[in-house]
C-alpha cells in the first residue's frame, strides 16, 4: 500500500513540511544523474516514497542530504536495472527558463536572452559529459548548494575526496568550455 501524503496524521504533516521544500533540489540531481526528465520524475517519486516509509528512522539534522542520499541510491538501482548506458537528452529544460526575472527589472534584450539560453544549454551539456562521480559532486555543490560534509555524507566518501572531485570537475568543465569556445 502506497503512503498517503495527504492524510491528516502528524507524521505525514511533518514529512510534508520537512521534505517537500527540497523537491526541486531532488529533481535537479535526478535529472543530472539519469539524464532524462521522465526517468528523473520516476526516481524522485520513488525517493519520496522511500523517504516517507523510513521517515520514522530519520534522526534529525538537515533532511536535504538524507533525501539526496536516498535519491542517489534510487538512481544507482535504476542504473543497475538497465545495465546499459543512458542516452544524453537535449537541453529541453532550459535553466534560463526556470529563472524568473524581477518585477521591476528591465527585460533583457532578445539577443541577451538568446545568448543566456545558449550558454545554459551549453553548460548543461558540458556537465552531462562529465564522468559520473565528478558530475554528481558538482551538481550537489553548485546546484544543490550542499556543504562538503553534506556531500561526503550523501556520496559516502571522505571530505577530502569530495574536495578533489569538485576541483577536478571544475577543471574539466573549464577545459571543456574553453575547448567549445575555441571551436566556435
Amino acid at each position: 500500500m502506497a503512503p498517503d501524503f495527504n492524510k491528516g496524521d502528524d507524521a505525514a504533516q511533518r514529512f510534508r513540511a520537512a521534505a517537500l521544500p527540497y523537491l526541486d533540489d531532488v529533481y535537479t540531481l535526478a535529472r543530472y544523474l539519469l539524464r532524462d526528465s521522465h526517468d528523473a520524475e520516476d526516481a524522485v517519486q520513488e525517493c519520496y516514497l522511500r523517504a516517507f516509509r523510513h521517515f520514522a528512522s530519520f534522526r534529525g539534522g538537515s533532511i536535504k542530504p538524507w533525501l539526496l542520499a536516498i535519491l542517489r541510491n534510487v538512481c544507482r538501482a535504476e542504473y543497475a536495472r538497465r545495465n546499459a548506458s543512458i542516452v544524453v537528452t537535449g537541453g529541453e529544460e532550459d535553466i534560463a527558463e526556470q529563472k524568473s526575472e524581477g518585477l521591476w527589472d528591465d527585460p533583457p534584450s532578445p539577443e541577451t536572452e538568446t545568448l543566456r539560453r545558449l550558454d545554459a544549454v551549453a553548460v548543461q551539456d558540458l556537465i552531462a559529459r562529465l564522468p559520473e562521480a565528478y558530475r554528481e559532486t558538482l551538481v550537489l555543490r553548485e546546484i544543490n548548494d550542499l556543504s562538503y560534509r553534506e556531500i561526503a555524507d550523501v556520496v559516502g566518501v571522505p571530505v577530502g575526496t569530495v574536495m578533489s572531485r569538485l576541483a577536478r570537475a571544475r577543471a574539466l568543465l573549464r577545459a571543456a568550455w574553453l575547448a567549445e569556445e575555441k571551436d566556435t
